[in-house]
């Protein structure tokens, strides 16, 4: 049986330090936004040909009873807003899906805990949105659902474990900035799944 090609996408370096990576995983460092996910996902698609999506990161926690990495079930675009031609989270006169599910994880990861659904856009989450909570939005970042439109109109799997670094409120900024390397060490156990 062939072994799955890998990419690992990750934002920025601060998150996940390439010294520590296997030395035969190709790692993309994106940067930070949709605009910059999307442009190095695809670019890394048709340079590695990958069968998998593997993407890291740091998130805001939306539901307040999470803590450390979880996996990401799906995604949806917070920060699109056209109304009154179609529901916020929805593209208008489109039809892709606004809504992106890994093709690999299920409901629950290999440790028995819930998935969960990631709200991308892009603004660092500062302040409390009525919107994420009635969409049982649980955690926000800024770059998953331009890596997951890439892997779907590529019709590739993709999976994503997200640390949380901060709660999603008006100290985010400092919170994110004392704990973006933190959750590395957790990640890198999860990988060893996928390799």
């Amino acid at each position: 049986m062939k072994k799955k090609s890998i990419v690992l996408i990750v934002a920025l370096e601060s998150e996940l330090d390439p010294q520590l990576l296997p030395p035969d995983l190709t790692v993309v460092y994106t940067g930070v936004g949709k605009i910059n996910a999307s442009i190095a996902t695809y670019r890394a698609v048709h340079k590695y040909n990958p069968d998998l999506i593997l993407n890291y990161g740091t998130v805001g926690k939306i539901t307040p009873t999470l803590s450390g990495l979880i996996p990401i079930h799906s995604v949806v675009q917070r920060d699109m807003i056209a109304e009154p031609l179609a529901p916020r989270g929805t593209v208008p006169f489109s039809d892709k899906p606004n809504i992106l599910r890994s093709s690999i994880a299920s409901s629950t990861d290999s440790n028995g805990s819930i998935a969960h659904l990631c709200g991308t856009g892009d603004s660092f989450v500062t302040a409390r949105d009525e919107w994420l909570i009635a969409n049982k939005i649980d955690v926000v970042d800024m770059e998953l659902f331009a890596i997951a439109s890439v892997a779907h109109e590529h019709k590739l799997d993709w999976v994503s474990y997200k640390f949380i670094s901060d709660d999603a409120n008006e100290a985010s900024a400092q919170e994110w900035s004392k704990q973006v390397h933190r959750g590395q060490t957790l990640f890198l156990k999860q990988l060893r799944q996928h390799l």
